[in-house]
């Protein structure tokens, strides 16, 4: 069974995912972007760090990230430090996620929750209900969802499937900031999972995109409702989910 193909025939999924997809190949095949390769790597993981960071509450100018703002023992200076870190590690755990998607997610709690979390708790599933939310999502799901919804998801992503990989990747994004899995850090893990997807099915190889500026341009309001009606389970809400993922890949690669 192919568990997305009927995502993928929702109204309107097919028509975005395509969109998006084709917005990042033009960005590909600008032979004229080649010789600044490294140059629009670099620049993507600064904006993309900062625009996860916005949306997880601490919101700095793109001229703070270049200064040095994650190095300020403050708690906007350890959320924006937690954001570049997450973002610093994902091209070297391409690779492990197409095997172990899971893996990669605790590994990036690791990252992510140092100064957040107790050392023994990094990386591990929190233990409890309660959760920092910081886009005001509510609706969490219990602790005893968090087990069973992961080995679904593990499932999802490393079987085959004929979804686009810009559908594979809204499923991942908004069943990890829907469960919220983590006491704090959540949603930068869940922003990371676009691009691990679209670098390891070969939409983006070279992570030159950066879908968490999309995300952040249509604004934290449109990113919640979206993400409450990926929550409701409809067909329709599940519909928008992906179609709002699928225009934020797109827009990004006309903002760097």
């Amino acid at each position: 069974m192919d568990p997305l193909a009927d995502l993928a025939g929702l109204p309107g999924v097919a028509d975005a995912c395509a969109r998006a997809r084709d917005e990042v190949d033009a960005l590909l095949w600008d032979r004229s972007l080649r010789a600044k390769a490294a140059e629009i790597v670099a620049e993507s993981a600064i904006q993309g760090a900062r625009a996860s960071a916005a949306l997880e509450g601490a919101e700095v100018s793109i001229d703070a990230m270049r200064a040095g703002v994650s190095d300020e023992d403050s708690p906007m200076g350890r959320a924006v430090a937690a954001a570049e870190a997450v973002t610093a590690a994902i091209p070297r755990q391409v690779d492990t996620w197409s095997r172990s998607p899971l893996q990669v997610i605790a590994h990036l709690h690791v990252v992510a929750a140092r100064g957040f979390d107790r050392d023994d708790a990094r990386g591990r599933p929190r233990d409890t209900d309660e959760v920092v939310d910081p886009l005001h999502i509510g609706l969490i799901p219990p602790v005893t969802d968090i087990s069973p919804r992961f080995d679904a998801l593990a499932t999802v992503l490393t079987r085959p499937t004929q979804a686009p990989a810009v559908l594979v990747a809204a499923i991942a994004h908004g069943e990890l900031l829907a469960l919220r899995p983590f006491t704090w850090g959540s949603g930068l893990i869940a922003r990371a999972s676009l691009r691990l997807v679209l670098a390891a099915r070969g939409v983006d190889p070279d992570l030159w995109g950066c879908p968490e500026l999309g995300l952040l341009a249509q604004g934290r309001p449109t990113y919640v409702k979206a993400l409450k009606a990926y929550a409701s389970g409809e067909p329709a809400g599940m519909a928008e989910w992906i179609i709002f993922n699928a225009e934020a890949i797109r827009l990004s690669q006309q903002r760097l």
